[in-house]
């Protein structure tokens, strides 16, 4: 063929693969993205769209999650011998760490990933696993007692949902009540740490309780059968727990996997509004 064919041809294979995208990212982010991954000290830096393996994977249609760049993970005392290296260089951008619960629980590992993570880079932030059989300001008390005050931490997140598996409190109580102990818990430890809470909750809790009536706090969404716009409607939220069974170097067994609503500017933006000066 003549010089004036291939050059046609090849105009013409540049622009079919472009058409074929189906991700919208911003390239100057993903120049940065890559960087940071080498500097492994650095917790503001992002990895670019990471795609990890999944036991039990879910058929996603519409907006996936791999159509967002920036996903992170989350651990309690089952997560032993985390290799936390190999989990930031596997494409994890933050962790959401269990620390407490009710009253006077306190997670065995709490304090080996908490040290970890930071360790090795990774933007971390401590949950609480809310008692239904205990005054929220028992509670509040109780994680701020054993959660350290680090200004460079991800915010605190308060875990609401209902636990049929507990042998000692079966209490469900109603909506306005519920709200309204989030709300004493929420109070205390955001005047403590300087930083507004996240709520992670699930759909049945959501709706059972109203939370869309707490829209001033960011919202971490449980939804593994669908996108959270296919089962919290147009409540905003800020993070996205899509599975429990996905696999991630460096955690052994199935791993909660999930993803920053934004993209990677939005995500060192969001990091930086978040740190205490």
């Amino acid at each position: 063929m003549n010089r004036l064919a291939n050059r046609s041809i090849l105009a013409l294979g540049v622009f079919l693969l472009s058409a074929c995208t189906t991700v919208d990212y911003d390239f100057s982010d993903v120049k940065k993205s890559r960087n940071s991954m080498q500097q492994m000290a650095q917790p503001s830096g992002a990895v670019n769209a990471p795609r990890f393996g999944d036991r039990k994977p879910f058929e996603w249609t519409g907006r996936t999650p791999w159509h967002y760049p920036i996903h992170g993970t989350d651990v309690s005392k089952y997560q032993v011998d985390v290799d936390w290296n190999a989990v930031r260089r596997s494409g994890i951008s933050f962790v959401f760490i269990k620390a407490t619960e009710g009253g006077d629980r306190f997670d065995d590992r709490f304090t080996e990933h908490w040290n970890g993570a930071k360790q090795a880079g990774i933007p971390r932030s401590a949950y609480h696993f809310y008692y239904f059989c205990r005054p929220a300001i028992e509670q509040a008390r109780w994680y701020i007692q054993n959660v350290p005050r680090d200004p460079n931490a991800l915010p605190p997140v308060l875990d609401m949902e209902w636990n049929a598996s507990s042998p000692s409190c079966k209490l469900r109580p109603n909506a306005v009540v519920v709200r309204k102990e989030m709300k004493i818990f929420l109070d205390a430890v955001e005047k403590h740490y300087g930083k507004r809470p996240i709520i992670y909750t699930t759909v049945d809790f959501f709706d059972e309780n109203d939370l869309n009536q707490m829209r001033e706090y960011p919202f971490w969404l449980r939804s593994t059968a669908g996108h959270p716009t296919e089962k919290y409607g147009p409540h905003p939220w800020t993070f996205w727990q899509y599975t429990g069974t996905g696999t991630i170097p460096g955690i052994k067994g199935d791993a909660d996997i999930n993803v920053f609503a934004g993209s990677a500017g939005a995500w060192k933006k969001w990091l930086e509004s978040n740190k205490v000066r």
